[in-house]
């Protein structure tokens, strides 16, 4: 690979990564924390959603992200032909 095609890679690499994060952080802190009091005003499953998303929520999007991250870089990887297949 190139080393413009290199930068390339790790742009688009770091971007998503960044991306990722962000909602995370916006899940975790943002729903669990800041907004657990609006949130607590719905209810799902009986739990208030505040509650919900501080204790369960953001493990699951955590996952979920963990599993878009990778099949994100799958298809980055062979985009730039650096997969291992």
């Amino acid at each position: 690979m190139s080393g413009k095609n290199l930068q390339e890679y790790w742009k688009k690499n770091l971007r998503l990564l960044s991306i990722l994060l962000v909602i995370w952080f916006i899940v975790s802190y943002g729903f669990g924390i800041l907004l657990a009091e609006p949130l607590n005003k719905i209810q799902i499953g009986g739990f208030k959603l505040g509650f919900w998303f501080a204790q369960q929520g953001a493990i699951y999007v955590f996952i979920a992200l963990i599993f878009i991250y990778v099949w994100k870089m799958n298809k980055l990887d062979k985009e730039y032909e650096v997969d291992e297949e």
